[in-house]
């Protein structure tokens, strides 16, 4: 039986990858995850019965602990969702995302190397080390365009910059000292299990307690949309099959601007719970879900586009997304839904749903007087 080590693996993506690979393979999982605010054993409750997934409290950045893992466990694997993920909070908070997503990858790179160098020649070769990085490493596109593997790293927020930082590092311990590595970007998950500030969840639950559904900006920034159960079976492709040394991207080619995304969550409810049987919505004195949505200041060195060419996946790994936008959304809002405890629960004394990453004296909020 083969080992694989998830760090991070209590968080939205990590843990959908947990119990997708324990359903479609069979390893050994073991989670190493620091329990942050986005990070939860409830995220877990599924699978915690099953024998072979152990769950280990400890930082990444405890060399350390995550050193004592590696020689306990043995994994064939390491896979590092580890981060802290949400751009307004690096606005807020800097320092905590260098501490995780750089400190972090490097003291993880450094206990893997160590464990790497000591094993047998075979077990080296087929050892694999799989950063997870996003598509905002690369920046802001104009109207045309994609991402693709070969696309310059130009990351405008402290987060973006924090994976790019890291990327770089995986990189360097593959070309330096010869370590299994690969990376892959991918778009905007959304799914199952999505900490409660995020856009799609954030605004289920505003939507659903009749609270104000705010969109930065003019809300024509665009993303591309991916299920995160899609992206999970990428992740298995890659570890399988990927080169290593190399990068894939993972896209759903699926485009839509936050105001269209709101849009249609706002549909997807008024499908599953209608707003005349909405109470909360009711008494606010609105008759849609769509009555809620309101323009707020948009966020500081805020991304207009991402686009993802998923070709050499596609090509390479024989990986497409199967799962629609429509379909994967609706899904979405069914499960939030029907989880509204779980949303509750995880945002327990850590987040009440304000709004984040606000600069105040930033200078695209200063209004110049006119001069003639």
């Amino acid at each position: 039986m083969q080992t694989i080590i998830v760090t991070g693996g209590a968080g939205f993506i990590g843990s959908n990858f947990v119990r997708l690979a324990l359903s479609k393979r069979d390893w050994r999982v073991v989670v190493i995850d620091k329990l942050t605010y986005a990070g939860s054993h409830l995220n877990l409750r599924d699978v915690a019965g099953d024998a072979r997934y152990s769950f280990i409290h400890a930082d990444i950045a405890d060399q350390s602990a995550v050193g004592e893992a590696l020689e306990r466990w043995q994994p064939d694997m390491i896979v590092n969702f580890a981060a802290e993920t949400h751009v307004d909070r690096s606005i807020d908070g800097p320092r905590g995302f260098l501490m995780a997503n750089v400190i972090g990858a490097f003291e993880l790179l450094e206990a893997a190397r160590h464990y790497w160098s000591r094993l047998a020649p075979s077990r080296q070769r087929e050892f694999r080390f799989l950063q997870i990085s996003t598509d905002e490493v690369f920046g802001s596109l104009g109207d045309t365009g994609f991402f693709s593997e070969d696309s310059r790293y130009s990351p405008n927020s402290p987060y973006a910059s924090s994976k790019a930082s890291a990327d770089h590092l995986v990189r360097s311990y593959n070309k330096t000292f010869g370590l299994p590595t690969l990376i892959s970007h991918c778009s905007n998950n959304y799914g199952f299990n999505q900490y409660p500030e995020k856009l799609i969840p954030l605004t289920i639950s505003k939507a659903i307690e009749a609270d104000s559904i705010p969109i930065y900006g003019d809300g024509q920034n665009v993303r591309d949309w991916l299920f995160v159960g899609d992206h999970c079976e990428a992740i298995l492709a890659i570890l399988a099959r990927g080169r290593v040394g190399e990068q894939y991207n993972i896209g759903g080619r699926c485009e839509r601007t936050n105001l269209e995304v709101v849009t249609e969550v706002c549909s997807a409810l008024e499908e599953l719970q209608p707003a005349d049987s909405n109470a909360a919505l009711i008494a606010n004195g609105c008759k849609s879900y769509r009555d809620l949505i309101k323009l707020v200041p948009d966020r500081p060195g805020h991304d207009r586009r991402y686009a993802i060419d998923c070709s050499r996946i596609e090509r390479e790994l024989d990986w497409s997304s199967r799962i629609s936008f429509e379909m994967g959304l609706r899904v979405t809002v069914r499960w939030y839904l029907l989880n509204r405890s779980w949303c509750q629960a995880v945002k327990q004394g850590r987040y009440d749903g304000r709004r984040l990453g606000l600069v105040v004296n930033h200078p695209e909020r200063q209004i110049s007087p006119r001069t003639n």
